[in-house]
């Protein structure tokens, strides 16, 4: 079902003339239309996979859930095509009957592409979003050694990546826990344990599923973790991680301005150009 990568037949041309026609990997990107009780909320541009960590997480970073038993059920409610089969790409979600729908505001009028997370959204209030951990309280740290050690960690896990080329990834690190224990911290000076990796042509995407990943888990918030990605640190990805309670964003590309002061405003540590031991 997951069209996760497609075949195609490609022309390779050097600078010396030489040109040879040969079959590549590209990464899938298809949209997939986001619906709640039925009714229409977005639509993503998305690699497939994952897709119900996506939705969860996406509505996290929307502030519409954020605990495990918000969202009763997410499946796939789409017509059957002229195939005969599903295409997969809506997602309907039925929320809990305490759980309030998004407002009307919230809706994205225009689909999101995979290089825009806020692309649509209906006004400028709507784009900043407030977290309802305080991720400033966080009592977590993380050695440096080990933080410099996360993006290789990360790449090391990089399927889609190596076949492809194209596609962003994101990544959940938690402080280690004692072997054969719940929840008993390890050593102070154990390196983060690798909760999750998701993969996308979206970063925000990529994010999204690791956090909706930690949802579905039953994990949030996500108290001294840290978020590695592959990209650049955008003002979206920040959010993203607040919402989540994860306190220190690290990629291993620049942090925008605006990202670095949306951190400093919630207390959230953000790290750029995190690569070649520094």
């Amino acid at each position: 079902m997951a069209r996760v990568t497609k075949r195609w037949r490609v022309q390779h041309m050097s600078a010396a003339g030489v040109v040879r026609e040969r079959a590549d990997l590209l990464a899938g990107e298809e949209p997939l239309e986001v619906r709640v009780g039925g009714t229409s909320f977005t639509v993503t541009m998305r690699t497939p996979g994952h897709d119900f960590d996506l939705v969860a997480g996406f509505l996290v970073s929307e502030g519409v859930v954020h605990a495990r038993d918000h969202i009763v059920r997410m499946d796939y409610r789409t017509g059957i095509g002229t195939a005969g089969e599903r295409d997969y790409n809506v997602v309907d979600v039925r929320l809990a009957h305490d759980v309030a729908p998004p407002d009307t505001s919230m809706q994205r009028h225009v689909y999101t592409s995979s290089s825009c997370g806020v692309c649509g959204t209906a006004s400028i209030e709507a784009v900043t979003k407030v977290s309802r951990y305080d991720v400033a309280a966080d009592p977590g740290s993380v050695l440096l050694d080990h933080l410099l050690a996360l993006p290789e960690r990360l790449r090391e896990r990089q399927g889609t990546f190596t076949d492809t080329g194209g596609v962003h990834a994101a990544a959940l690190f938690a402080p280690a826990r004692r072997p054969g224990t719940a929840g008993t911290p390890g050593p102070d000076d154990a390196a983060p344990e690798l909760l999750c990796v998701r993969e996308d042509v979206g970063r925000h995407n990529a994010v999204d599923k690791v956090v909706g990943w930690a949802l579905r888990e039953g994990l949030l918030p996500l108290t001294g973790a840290v978020l590695q990605v592959s990209g650049r640190a955008s003002f979206e990805l920040v959010q993203k991680a607040a919402m989540a309670g994860i306190p220190v964003l690290s990629a291993v590309s620049a942090p925008s301005a605006l990202a670095v002061e949306l951190g400093a405003d919630r207390g959230l540590t953000v790290v750029g150009f995190n690569r070649g031991g520094r």
